[in-house]
């Protein structure tokens, strides 16, 4: 078997490790973004089906998904400037 006469692409590996960081941050928010919208869905459900009762609950998972979705954007704004300034900080070990 004769050997490829086509060059392998040079990836550079800091550049990938910085989109992958990326990426990942990008799936944390997300990952916020999905649970907010399910404490959305049940502060409704709960509203609509018990009005009286279950109001104050319902509004509560409104409130509480406002909440994280402003948590998980700060969140999301600090670490992506930390990553573009490559000041990722350490972890701790205890």
């Amino acid at each position: 078997m004769l050997p490829s006469l086509t060059p392998t692409p040079n990836y550079d590996q800091q550049q990938l490790a910085a989109a992958r960081t990326r990426m990942a941050n990008e799936r944390t928010f997300l990952t916020y973004l999905r649970t907010s919208l399910a404490l959305v869905g049940f502060g409704l459900a709960l509203i609509q089906l018990h009005p009286l009762r279950a109001s104050g609950l319902g509004y509560g998972a409104l409130a509480v998904a406002g909440l994280m979705l402003l948590v998980g954007w700060l969140r999301f704004r600090m670490r992506q400037r930390e990553i573009e300034g490559c000041q990722v900080p350490s972890p701790i070990l205890h």
